[in-house]
């Protein structure tokens, strides 16, 4: 019952958002919409941005969790960009309002993760520093992220796979290249 409950609740944040932006949006609005009460929403989130991330990691992160291999990291990225494409409102909404930084918080964190995992497959048997793993995974999460986030502001017009190919044009070899540089 308490995951039909969260879906539902994602659900309704997902359709108020297709017609305001979150800072118009009440817990009172999401639970009218939701047909439950203030209770049951403080009983699964702490509040609209709980919400937010619970729909962020069920629908996006859930997907693309094994994506985050060398040879399959476009996959997840590809992913992503048709994730905010198919739900251009809901992330236009959320992304305009007061909540762009927590939107790109959330990018960050989870682009960093997949890049991680990728960077530690390809430095499996290379000794090197957790430090220069770190610096490695933050430059190339703050390329891909600015990328999303250009392309949202940009109004998504460009083809999500077009972009991902130019992405793996530019990386191609690099990871290794930089922990081949790097290792100890």
């Amino acid at each position: 019952m308490s995951e039909i409950t969260k879906k539902a609740l994602g659900t309704s944040i997902k359709k108020l958002l297709m017609k305001s932006e979150l800072s118009n949006i009440t817990i009172k609005d999401i639970t009218d919409d939701c047909g439950v009460n203030r209770q049951t929403f403080y009983y699964h989130f702490k509040d609209v941005y709980d919400l937010i991330e619970w729909v962020f990691i069920n629908e996006v992160i859930e997907e693309i969790k094994e994506d985050d291999t060398y040879e399959s990291w476009q996959q997840g990225f590809l992913y992503i960009f048709n994730y905010v494409q198919t739900n251009k409102k809901f992330i236009i909404n959320t992304y305009n309002s007061i909540s762009r930084d927590y939107i790109m918080k959330f990018l960050y964190k989870q682009t960093n993760m997949l890049l991680i995992n990728v960077i530690n497959e390809k430095s499996k048997n290379i000794k090197i520093k957790e430090d220069d793993k770190k610096n490695i995974a933050d430059f190339y999460k703050y390329g891909f992220v600015g990328t999303i986030e250009q392309w949202i502001a940009n109004g998504m017009k460009e083809d999500p796979e077009k972009i991902v190919q130019k992405l793996n044009i530019i990386i191609e070899g690099n990871f290794e290249k930089a922990i081949n540089a790097l290792q100890i």
